[in-house]
């Protein structure tokens, strides 16, 4: 390993501090989601990912990573951050006039990391297949990373990449679904059942795995799993739960923070939850 979990676990500790200062900052954005998905970024980009900070938009030799559900933003930024693609101090321009960091990620700003517009949901996996079957025709033999919402779903052009994926043998891409029953209506139960992911996306012919995403142990050997399986035929699909605020007792499990900025006093609350480990920005 590049890091031991603790290591992992202490940078963990720092994006969330810089989730809820970023939000807090602007009085907007979306804490929730990006909580419960600091274990995943910082897995995969400080121990899964083979990538170069020195950013080119083409990531000739690299693996790549699209975000789909660009509204968890916070976090996208904040492990890009500490993980050298800019200086943290950026941070503090969260969703300000003539940022770079705007409340979804584009490409147009021209900040290192970002790859893909996504403030429209749905449309990750087209394009990580698209880039996925061009390193294939380029005979790069890096591997292509997604995320998605469970939430973003409901959205019908997903289910056309689902199906397109097997039956084009895509083996070099590897999808996570953050699978945490929430969205900005509320439960996902409620808005629009899911029902069992995994069977549809078997059903589809992927290779489906499940992981436990705030387990960075869990999170960690999931992810060198999914990596054991590529190149065999078939997309790997990581079927990952987590529970929407995590690490933040108040927000933990809760639909209401998808989309709400803490006050003054949740701030502090959240802050004192989650040690500074790195330094804020």
């Amino acid at each position: 390993m590049k890091h031991t979990i603790n290591e992992l676990e202490d940078i963990v500790s720092q994006v969330r501090r810089d989730i809820v200062r970023m939000v807090h900052g602007c009085q907007s954005g979306h804490p929730g989601g990006s909580l419960g998905c600091a274990e995943f970024f910082t897995a995969l980009y400080f121990e899964t990912m083979n990538h170069s900070t020195d950013f080119k938009m083409d990531g000739v030799g690299e693996d790549l990573f699209f975000l789909s559900n660009g509204h968890i933003s916070p976090v996208f930024y904040s492990v890009l951050a500490r993980s050298g693609y800019f200086d943290v101090s950026e941070l503090a321009t969260f969703r300000k006039l003539n940022s770079r960091v705007q409340g979804h990620p584009t490409t147009h700003e021209g900040l290192p990391g970002i790859r893909i517009a996504s403030g429209s949901l749905g449309q990750g996996m087209s394009v990580a297949i698209g880039a996925a079957l061009t390193k294939k025709l380029n005979k790069d033999h890096s591997l292509v990373f997604s995320l998605h919402g469970d939430g973003e779903l409901q959205e019908g052009q997903n289910w056309e990449a689902i199906m397109f994926a097997p039956h084009n043998k895509v083996d070099n891409l590897i999808s996570t679904i953050d699978y945490n029953g929430q969205q900005i209506d509320g439960p996902t139960e409620k808005v629009l059942s899911l029902e069992s992911l995994e069977a549809k996306f078997e059903a589809f012919g992927w290779h489906v795995i499940t992981s436990s995403g705030n387990n960075m142990e869990e999170i960690v050997k999931s992810l060198e799993y999914a990596k054991s399986l590529t190149g065999k035929g078939r997309p790997i699909l990581n079927l990952m739960s987590t529970q929407m605020g995590y690490g933040v007792d108040y927000m933990v499990g809760s639909h209401k923070w998808h989309g709400t900025a803490p006050n003054d006093e949740q701030l502090a609350s959240a802050l004192a939850q989650n040690k500074e480990t790195l330094g804020d920005y």
